[in-house]
C-alpha cells in the first residue's frame, strides 16, 4: 500500500484436479443467503466491522498455483473473520476468490488507492495526462494521480462503480487518498503542483499557487501566509470533495450499491502534540472534515510510513497509543463512529512483526477504543519465516477423502517422502501412497479408498512450509511440523 511495495506476480492461478478436490470440501453450512455467498450478509456485515482483520495481496507469489479455496481457509485457520482485498488495478479483480472468502463467512472489504495506482494496465490512453506533479520529479514505480483532474475522478468512480456493482464485495474503502508527502516540501516530494492543480485554485480563488522553491517570492509560503493558508484548505477540501464525489456523487458506489458499507482512511504519526494540525497542512488530511464529507460506516487510522518502516524492537505494539491524538480529533466531531487501525508487519524484512505482535496490537487497539484492526500484508508477517507448519483443522467430506488444514502453506514434495503421512489404527501403521496425497496450499488432501471408515489417528512428520514462495528468505531452511505430530480423523462429516 506504499511506494516501497515491490511489483506484483500477476493473476491466481488454479490447477483442474483442485477444482475437483474443492468441491469435496465441507464448507460452513449455508443459511438464507444473498447471491452466491454461504454466509448471510447480515453476519458477514458485523464480522467487518469487529475483530482483527487482515490485508490480502492476492497478486503476490505465496498466493499462486493454489485454490482459491485454500486461500480462504487459510485465512479462518488463522482466525479472521474479514479480510480485506487489496486491488491493485481496478481493471483486475478476482471474484471466485471474493465468493471463496465470502462462504466461509469472511467479510471482505475492496481496498482500493485514491492518489494513484502500481499499475496502469488497462486504463485509458490519457491517464499520463491525471498524474500529479512534484516539486521534484519521482520515479519509484507509483503513478500518482491528481484530484483536481475530472476525467481522473469521473474514471475512478465509474470504475468502483462498476466492481461493487459485478462483485459481492461486502465493503469498500479508499485508502490513501492524501497529497504527498510527510516533510514533503524540504524533500521535493509534495504535491500536487501542476497545471491541474494550479487551474483548480486559481478558478476557486482567483490566485496563484503559493511558490514553494524561492524564498525571495512575494508569494513564497513562508511569506504569503495568508495565500498558503487559502492553500492549505483548498487541499483538504480536494481530499475529502473527491472522496465524497466517488462515493456518494451520482453514478458513485452508493448509487450503485445502496447496502455496501464504506471506510474512509486517513493517516496518523507519532510526531508530536502538533501532529494532526502537520498532516493537514503538508498532506490534507483532515479526518473529522472526511468523516463529515463522506458519511462512512467506520473510519481508519492508517500508520504512516516514518512510524511502520521500525523494527519490532523499536516500535512496541502499543506504539498506537501515540495515535491518541487523532483519536480525539474525530471523537470530538464524530463520537460514536467505529475506527479502526493499520499497522505494517513486513513490507522490510528488517521490520517484520510476529503474531504476538499483532496481537498485542489488537489487545492495545482495543484498549484505546477501536473496534477492529488490520495489517499490510498477511503473508508478510515474521511468522511465515519463523513457525513451523501446524495442523489446526481435519475434516473428512466423504469415506475416502480427508482434509488438514495447517495454518500456512506448505510444501507438496515434502508431504509425499516416505513416512510423512502414516495411518495409526490399532492393528499397526500404514504408510498414505504419494499418489493419494495432494497439496492444495495449506492444505494436504488425502484421496485414498484405504481410509478406514472409522476415525483414526493420522500421524505427520517430515511435513515443511514453502520458502520459494515467501517475499524474503527464499533461501533459508524449510520449517518442518514438530515431530511427532498426530490428528484424528473423525468419520464422514454430516
Amino acid at each position: 500500500m506504499r511506494s516501497t511495495r515491490l511489483p506484483l506476480s500477476g493473476s491466481l492461478h488454479k490447477m483442474a484436479v483442485l477444482f475437483l478436490v474443492a468441491s469435496l470440501f465441507i464448507a460452513i453450512p449455508v443459511l438464507h443467503t444473498d447471491a452466491k455467498e454461504g454466509i448471510p450478509y447480515g453476519k458477514r456485515k458485523e464480522a467487518a466491522l469487529q475483530g482483527p482483520t487482515i490485508q490480502i495481496d492476492p497478486g503476490f507469489l505465496y498466493y499462486q498455483d493454489r485454490s482459491v479455496e485454500s486461500i480462504a481457509d487459510e485465512m479462518v485457520q488463522n482466525g479472521y473473520r474479514s479480510v480485506r482485498y487489496f486491488v491493485v488495478n481496478e481493471n483486475n479483480v478476482n471474484r471466485e476468490l471474493v465468493e471463496a472468502f465470502q462462504e466461509r463467512g469472511l467479510a471482505v472489504w475492496a481496498l482500493v488507492l485514491g492518489n494513484g495506482s502500481y499499475s496502469v494496465q488497462g486504463f485509458p490512453e490519457e491517464w499520463p495526462q491525471w498524474q500529479m506533479e512534484l516539486l521534484t520529479p519521482v520515479n519509484d514505480g507509483y503513478y500518482r494521480f491528481s484530484p483536481h483532474n475530472e476525467n481522473y475522478v469521473k474514471w475512478k468512480k465509474q470504475k468502483l462503480a462498476e466492481i461493487v456493482s459485478e462483485i459481492p464485495f461486502d465493503g469498500i474503502e479508499i485508502a490513501e487518498p492524501y497529497f504527498p508527502e510527510w516533510n514533503g516540501i524540504s524533500r521535493g516530494v509534495y504535491g500536487d503542483v501542476g497545471p491541474n492543480a494550479q487551474a483548480a485554485f486559481e478558478e476557486q480563488y482567483g490566485k496563484s499557487i503559493p511558490n514553494f522553491t524561492d524564498p525571495s517570492d512575494p508569494d513564497y509560503y513562508l511569506t504569503n501566509k495568508a495565500l498558503y493558508e487559502d492553500w492549505v484548505q483548498f487541499r483538504v477540501d480536494t481530499v475529502n470533495g473527491f472522496l465524497d464525489e466517488i462515493i456518494n456523487g451520482e453514478g458513485g458506489v452508493r448509487d450503485a450499491r445502496k447496502d455496501i458499507l464504506v471506510a474512509t482512511w486517513s493517516l496518523a504519526i507519532d510526531a508530536g502534540p502538533d501532529s494532526v494540525d502537520v498532516l493537514r497542512e503538508i498532506q490534507g488530511l483532515d479526518a473529522a472534515a472526511m468523516i463529515s464529507a463522506v458519511e462512512p460506516d467506520i473510519h481508519f487510522l492508517q500508520t504512516h510510513w516514518p512510524d511502520w518502516m521500525k523494527s519490532q524492537d523499536a516500535l512496541p505494539p502499543q506504539y498506537i497509543h501515540s495515535y491518541q491524538n487523532f483519536v480525539d480529533q474525530i471523537r470530538a466531531v464524530h463520537p460514536d463512529l467505529p475506527l479502526g487501525v493499520q499497522a505494517d508487519i513486513g513490507s522490510g524484512l528488517y521490520m517484520v512483526k510476529d503474531r504476538d505482535w499483532y496481537e498485542s496490537l489488537g489487545e492495545a487497539a482495543l484498549g484505546m477504543g477501536f473496534s477492529t484492526w488490520t495489517a499490510y500484508e498477511y503473508h508478510l508477517g515474521k511468522y511465515i519465516y519463523d513457525e513451523a507448519p501446524r495442523p489446526v483443522t481435519v475434516t473428512r467430506p466423504d469415506h475416502d477423502t480427508a482434509v488438514i488444514s495447517f495454518q500456512k502453506r506448505v510444501d507438496e514434495a515434502s508431504a509425499k517422502l516416505p513416512g510423512s503421512l502414516m495411518i495409526v489404527t490399532g492393528t499397526g501403521e500404514q504408510p498414505v501412497a504419494p499418489d493419494d496425497i495432494i497439496v492444495d496450499g495449506n492444505r494436504i488432501i488425502i484421496s485414498s479408498n484405504a481410509l478406514p471408515k472409522k476415525s483414526f489417528q493420522l500421524r505427520i512428520e517430515h511435513v515443511t512450509d514453502t520458502p520459494s514462495y515467501w517475499l524474503y528468505n527464499k533461501t533459508a531452511p524449510a520449517n518442518k511440523v514438530e515431530d511427532g505430530t498426530i490428528v484424528t480423523v473423525g468419520k464422514k462429516n454430516h
